[in-house]
């Protein structure tokens, strides 16, 4: 382990776009299901749910987030079926699984998807068995990152010292409610939608952009 990372006890990574790489497009995916989703709540045409799909993520951080505060729409009913998507764009990866194993501690997803959906995403990366628990949505009381609501509950749910965790995240303005409590941070910077969005160096310990090689990097490739 490198030595300006031997205090950390707890790995906190986001899930999509995180834990696989942008271009697996799941995203693009759930797009498709999102405007659906939108046109038959609103009876507008595909160019308008575009476009309110889009405002309310760029402004609630989450389109589920716009849809509850404006229409007060049923976040289960509106996550099923968004997320009911195929995964054969994931694939297993080894390298990973090993690196994220020989992490030393406590290991925790943090997304602002549902579990049921990140429990298919990881056991699609041969992740299932490798996390703790999964801090999702419906955990956060429908307070998706950035707010700070959501990484407070995170800490009170499982005790985490901010001081010694670290959060890998792949949209840059994610970390900075991370890092003024304190956590290391590490931004995927590997093509999201909007992943640089405030992205600043105070608030971002290491730029990355694949995790299972920069997982390799900090234990060492040569360990057994």
């Amino acid at each position: 382990m490198l030595p300006e990372l031997a205090h950390v006890d707890c790995w906190i990574f986001d899930l999509d776009n995180t834990l696989y790489p942008a271009s697996a497009d799941l995203f693009g995916l759930i797009d498709v299901k999102m405007g659906a989703y939108i046109q038959r709540l609103l009876g507008c045409d595909p160019v308008e749910a575009k476009r309110i799909q889009k405002s309310y993520f760029h402004d609630h951080g989450t389109t589920l987030s716009g849809l509850m505060m404006h229409h007060g729409i049923d976040p289960h009913d509106f996550l099923d079926y968004v997320h009911n998507i195929e995964m054969g764009s994931l694939a297993e990866d080894r390298r990973l699984v090993r690196a994220v194993a020989d992490l030393p501690g406590r290991k925790l997803i943090f997304t602002n998807g549902d579990a049921l959906y990140a429990g298919r995403v990881l056991g699609a990366l041969g992740l299932s068995d490798s996390f703790e628990a999964i801090h999702d949505i419906h955990a956060c009381a429908y307070q998706p990152k950035p707010h700070p609501e959501s990484y407070a509950g995170m800490i009170a749910r499982f005790a985490i010292n901010p001081s010694t965790a670290l959060f890998v995240e792949d949209m840059a303005r994610n970390l900075k409610p991370a890092k003024a409590l304190g956590m290391t941070t590490a931004w995927v910077n590997n093509g999201s939608e909007r992943g640089d969005h405030e992205a600043h160096p105070d608030f971002i310990d290491y730029e990355i952009s694949d995790v299972g090689q920069w997982l390799d990097d900090i234990l060492g490739t040569d360990r057994a």
